[in-house]
């Protein structure tokens, strides 16, 4: 047997997690069996910036006659190329045995040490070195994850959260009166043509008026969809970046919101939309709707050199060929300067009391905008987060042909946790532990700690179909979109999904990162694809126990430690199939999260504890965990 730990000076569960600041010294810890008889251990790292291959001998520290202990300490910054202060790498050991040349190297499926021949296929263990301001151990991700914690996330669709306020309407918008019955607009054939000019009425004021019911549910971050003139009601087709949509409340909303947000605990973040604006805007002025000259309009307009025409002026690059979406030239200086200058749209708007951004489309804004983006966020606030819209594991992620960079520092502070969206409803819907692993010990071991802690974890988004409609197992195939804009899922199987989703809920909540809630979801909100996962909030018609639990879940957090940025052991890999268990600590006080989706009912001594929460409907546990159910209990 040979195990392969590491260790670091400055940051705790250096086991766990693979990432860290470049002022670290990394030690790497080999302990062989005696009797394997091994020699001349090797750590051979692949550095991904220019592809060399870095070799580092073990050092013999002594035996106790069973074991053999070798050492390896590497300072961190001394593995990055040069002129680099950061970098991606992939490592593995080498050695020799009575039964050849070895490779120690990773399981993909458990990421614990696998040995082969040094000359067979392997999986790599990720190593990633990132630079930071010199402030503070844990990247400058720490200041928004400490900042952050202790609460969750509430993602709000604006139109159709909640009316308030008396707020114009645009002639060219169309006013849907009845909220509960309403329909929006939709396609008759998939990736058709959609006005998205009809509007329920949700604005910022209404939004306000909702605090308290949200700070009921625990919720202590708001995440607003983009709240910026535009033509649309989804709004990702900016018309005016500098103002604040009059058909939301405008900016005397925007600022009375933030206002009584602040007020009880709540802050607030942004949905920035830079990759590209609206055709409709005073940048492009496609439509000729606004006072300046636009791109569109003429090769003197002052934003021409924003966009990129290929046949001026009615053939230009779009986001993913939509015409009415013109893509931007991010690199360009004047557009970095608009966005990401001391009085640009990023500065700005944190200046006025918003708390932190979300980048839509990360993957497709250059590195320099980005860079610039996390920068002027800092700057302006330090501990503002910066999230970026990212569906994989964003350690290692290509996109466009180029390796993304974004937590080697200067890049985001956290993502969107998809992988683990997939992982826990493949979970919950099968009983297979196999992506939730992934999603988990797979994640944890690339990101920074405090990356991990200020990831946004969710289970759906305005991108995707409704939780509940998911895991509910009735599927879209067959139906059109007129059949799917009114269907409705059968009383017993819903009641059944809302029992699977209070299972999904308890894993969200307690992993590592921050429980994101698109709105509705604990009202019990049903839909499949956009637009029919963006039906208004069913206020006064919410399935009241799902609203309890979330409300419970947000209590749990808020009062303890441990699942807000505090440690993060191993997934329990001795448990049965379909049964997920893991443990949390903070300061001598240690707990265990287990979902049981087996038919079978989980014994285990660690049941025994005090239990601070069962679901659903406080199911009684005392040693063992019957089928479908959650709890956390504490060891």
């Amino acid at each position: 047997m040979i195990t392969l730990t590491k260790t670091a000076t400055h940051t705790p569960e250096a086991d766990l997690f693979g990432a860290f600041d470049n002022r670290e010294v990394l030690t790497f810890n080999l302990t062989a069996l005696r009797e394997e008889g091994i020699s001349d251990p090797v750590m051979e790292i692949y550095r991904d910036d220019d592809g060399e291959t870095l070799r580092y001998p073990f050092t013999w520290i002594g035996s106790d006659y069973v074991n053999d202990y070798y050492a390896l300490m590497l300072p961190a910054l001394s593995l990055c190329a040069q002129g680099e202060e950061s970098g991606l790498f992939w490592y593995t050991v080498r050695f020799t045995s009575p039964r050849g040349k070895r490779r120690l190297s990773k399981n993909p499926h458990s990421y614990a040490p696998v040995i082969a021949p040094a000359d067979w296929g392997y999986s790599a263990f990720q190593l990633t070195v990132y630079e930071t301001d010199g402030s503070n151990f844990g990247g400058a991700s720490a200041k928004p994850a400490e900042a952050l914690a202790g609460g969750m996330m509430y993602h709000i669709f604006v139109d159709r959260f909640a009316k308030g306020g008396d707020v114009p309407v645009r002639e060219d918008a169309i006013l849907e009166e009845d909220w509960y019955g309403g329909i929006p607009q939709f396609a008759d054939r998939p990736g058709g043509f959609v006005a998205n000019n009809l509007f329920f009425g949700g604005t910022l004021w209404g939004v306000a008026q909702k605090l308290d019911y949200l700070a009921s549910l625990g919720v202590t971050v708001l995440y607003l969809s983009p709240i910026f003139e535009a033509y649309s009601n989804h709004k990702y087709d900016t018309g005016d970046y500098r103002r604040v949509d009059e058909m939301f409340g405008g900016d005397e909303a925007f600022d009375h919101l933030i206002a009584e947000a602040h007020k009880r605990g709540i802050k607030v973040i942004l949905d920035g939309v830079f990759n590209h604006t609206g055709s409709d805007s005073r940048y492009f002025n496609r439509q000729g709707r606004y006072d300046t000259l636009g791109a569109y309009q003429s090769k003197a307009s002052p934003y021409y050199d924003w966009f990129d025409f290929e046949d001026y002026p009615d053939t230009y690059r779009c986001w993913w060929g939509i015409e009415i979406l013109p893509a931007v030239t991010t690199k360009h200086p004047a557009y970095r300067e608009f966005i990401c200058g001391e009085d640009g749209v990023i500065r700005h708007y944190l200046r006025r009391g918003a708390d932190g951004w979300r980048l839509d489309v990360a993957d497709e804004l250059d590195r320099t905008l980005l860079e610039d983006i996390y920068h002027a966020a800092h700057t302006e606030k330090p501990d503002a987060p910066v999230y970026g819209e990212v569906w994989e594991d964003a350690s290692n992620k290509i996109a466009y042909s180029t390796r993304r960079r974004y937590f080697r520092g200067h890049g985001l502070d956290a993502v969107m946790n998809y992988p683990l969206k997939e992982g826990v409803i493949d979970f919950i819907r099968t009983g297979c532990k196999d992506k939730l692993f992934e999603a988990t010990a797979g994640l944890y071991a690339h990101y920074p700690k405090a990356t991990s802690d200020l990831l946004m974890n969710f289970l759906g988004t305005h991108d995707t179909e409704r939780v509940l409609t998911v895991l509910s197992g009735i599927g879209k195939e067959g139906r059109s979109n007129a059949e799917l804009s009114t269907a409705k899922l059968p009383a017993e199987v819903r009641a059944h999904a809302v029992e699977l989703l209070k299972l999904a809920f308890t894993l969200i909540a307690t992993l590592p990162g921050i429980p994101c809630v698109y709105y509705g979801d604990e009202a019990g909100m049903e839909g499949y694809h956009d637009p029919f996962n963006r039906m208004p909030y069913p206020w006064g018609r919410e399935e009241a126990s799902l609203v309890a639990h979330y409300a419970a879940i947000g209590k749990l957090r808020a009062q303890h430690r441990a699942l807000f940025g505090g440690g993060y052991l191993r997934v329990r890999e001795d448990t049965p199939e379909g049964v997920f268990a893991f443990e949390r600590w903070w300061d001598g006080e240690r707990i265990l999260v287990a979902v049981n989706r087996s038919e079978k009912s989980w014994s285990d001594p660690a049941l025994a504890g005090e239990v601070w929460f069962s679901a659903p409907n406080s199911t009684p546990v005392s040693g063992t965990l019957p089928p479908d159910t959650a709890v956390v209990v504490k060891v």
